[in-house]
């Protein structure tokens, strides 16, 4: 018997795997429909969102579309990444494939006022700092706010919230609430993400 223990990544993954039986990690830079998403979206942005297809994991039809880096991530930056996408994975579940599509794409607006894409990303991003603070630290945690600020109010989501206050406060609520919740837990590890 061995005594190789999982990955904590790795046991997230079967977590996820259970919960959603057709999961897959699938590499974007291999798939057309992620590769034109990626064109599509330099065009739409005005060239704010350019590393799409290098850059950024998606959800997406039941999978999580991830680029080149994602063979370079750590385990907990793994794992904290899987904890963002699983509340997608949810959210998918919850409101259907069309639904998921329209709430993101749609409500007010595809750009510069995306309440329903900001709605979805708030829920997942809480989960982010969630993650982040509990393999971490808070102090971590507390550190992605200026990242998560840019993501929200400029090109990478197409401007989906640009109201810098308003992602601040939304912030601060977040981070109170995992605050609370963190008590006197120590982190997995005591390092930031950077």
């Amino acid at each position: 018997m061995s005594d190789v223990k999982p990955l904590l990544h790795e046991r997230f993954l079967d977590e996820i795997q259970h919960e959603f039986p057709t999961f897959a990690i699938k590499p974007k830079k291999d798939d057309r429909l992620q590769r034109l998403i990626h064109k599509l979206l330099i065009v739409v942005t005005f060239g704010g969102q350019r590393i799409y297809l290098t850059g950024y994991y998606t959800a997406m039809f039941g999978k999580l579309w991830v680029p080149d880096s994602w063979r370079s991530l750590g385990d907990l930056d793994r794992y904290v990444l899987l904890r963002h996408e699983r509340v997608h994975l949810r959210q998918r579940r919850r409101l259907g494939e069309l639904g998921m599509a329209f709430v993101y794409l749609v409500p007010f607006f595809p750009l510069f006022l995306a309440y329903g894409r900001a709605r979805l990303e708030w829920e997942a991003y809480t989960e982010t700092l969630r993650a982040t603070a509990e393999v971490y630290g808070v102090d971590a945690a507390l550190l992605l706010r200026d990242r998560i600020v840019a993501r929200f109010t400029g090109g990478d989501y197409g401007w989906m919230w640009p109201f810098p206050g308003q992602v601040n406060r939304w912030f601060d609520h977040a981070m109170t609430e995992i605050r609370n919740c963190a008590g006197s837990r120590e982190p997995v590890i005591k390092q930031s993400l950077e």
